[in-house]
């Protein structure tokens, strides 16, 4: 695999475990009992972003390490996911 190509399925990794990881910790400002003025009921109240992407980056690399094993090690291909 090259490094372009191990850049494009760690970055689509990526974004997939962030969609997966956002949800997870989040205190609406309706449940904190705090809702600022302007914005919606279910806002987080604390997003604490830099820790999801901490968590995001983390879980994405073991993902990729995965996958770049399977490709790499087990030679892998797309053919052989094809049911």
């Amino acid at each position: 695999m090259s490094w372009i190509s191990a850049l494009a399925v760690y970055f689509v990794i990526w974004w997939l475990v962030l969609f997966a990881v956002l949800p997870f910790g989040v205190r609406t400002q309706e449940e904190e009992g705090e809702v600022i003025l302007g914005t919606d009921r279910a806002a987080p109240a604390v997003p604490r972003m830099w820790w999801k992407l901490l968590a995001t980056s983390l879980v994405a690399a073991v993902l990729f390490g995965a996958v770049y094993i399977a490709i790499a090690v087990f030679g892998v291909t797309l053919e052989d996911l094809v049911v």
